[in-house]
């Protein structure tokens, strides 16, 4: 895991899915994180317009560039359905935060090809 985490980081643009304009919830603190890190952020949550500053978008399929990363900060329900239009529009790195991932998105991240990690956050790298 620790070679594809360090994979992951060396990429650029990261979607964050399940950006809040909470500065409490770690969907806020993620983008805020990476941000200060240099990262190209892509907030995505369907109910927000802006996330610290920045256009939000509705789903990944809405995301104006091809991103690196897909950090994933939502419940383990709807991961389910990210890492599905994850493949779909063919982004290969997902990164499932920890209270978001299930065996279930786990498995088909897996099942497809697509390199997840899990059980530690992006925040800690």
């Amino acid at each position: 895991m620790e070679e594809l985490i360090r994979e992951f980081i060396s990429q650029r643009r990261f979607a964050v899915v399940g950006a809040t304009d909470n500065p409490e919830k770690a969907g806020n603190q993620i983008v805020r994180n990476l941000v200060r890190r240099g990262y190209e952020v892509y907030p995505v949550n369907p109910r927000l317009k802006e996330v610290e500053g920045m256009s939000c978008y509705p789903s990944l399929a809405e995301v104006p560039v091809k991103v690196d990363v897909v950090d994933v900060v939502v419940p383990p329900e709807v991961t389910e359905k990210v890492v599905e239009q994850a493949k779909q529009l063919g982004l290969e790195r997902i990164w499932l935060q920890p209270g978001a991932e299930s065996e279930a998105a786990i498995e088909f991240c897996r099942r497809h090809g697509l390199k997840v990690v899990y059980g530690v956050c992006v925040m800690q790298r």
